[in-house]
């Protein structure tokens, strides 16, 4: 059986495994290419410290955009847009779909790839954020999953947003709100 703790290592290598998951042997940190890794010595395993990938839809119905409240750190009490982390093996615009509807009850169809962000590791959360637009398929409007309320908000009545991706997102719409107004 192999063991996953947290251990701080003499050299600077990120917390991961203690034993190797492939054959149980006590890993060692050593210099791999420029970074500092952890490496089984009887199987040769590198451990690769994988970013975090996350992804978020951006859902405008009727001029006002979907947000949900957070339940949960980092961000507590705040609203974003519904997000979450993509599950291995998981396509992610297949995760966006999927938690929208966890988090606000409602299906939606990705229509078009917004932007990709990247969040230093140190921020916490997603290192990698995928930004889609997506409309509403069906559905009836509930919170669920980590946020206890889901609204639409009209961009003059946002409430206190988390996250830079989001407050980038919503900027991103209401750019187009006044875009549109100039035509």
């Amino acid at each position: 059986m192999t063991e996953h703790h947290t251990h701080t290592h003499n050299m600077s290598a990120p917390t991961e495994f203690v034993y190797c998951p492939r054959c149980a042997t006590p890993m060692e940190t050593r210099q791999v290419g420029d970074k500092p890794r952890r490496v089984c010595p009887a199987c040769e395993y590198i451990y690769f410290t994988d970013p975090k990938v996350g992804v978020g839809v951006l859902v405008v119905s009727e001029g006002k955009v979907l947000l949900v409240r957070r339940v949960m750190n980092p961000e507590r009490g705040k609203w974003s847009i519904p997000a979450g982390f993509v599950d291995r093996g998981e396509n992610p615009q297949e995760t966006a779909v999927r938690e929208a509807q966890e988090e606000t009850g409602l299906d939606v169809v990705i229509d078009r790839l917004l932007d990709v962000y990247y969040n230093p590791p140190e921020a916490g959360g997603a290192s990698i954020f995928i930004l889609y637009e997506a409309h509403i398929a069906g559905g009836t409007l509930r919170p669920g999953d980590d946020a206890d309320r889901a609204e639409f908000f009209g961009a003059d009545e946002l409430p206190d947003l988390a996250f830079a991706s989001t407050k980038d997102a919503i900027r991103r719409w209401q750019q187009t709100l006044t875009a549109d107004k100039d035509v």
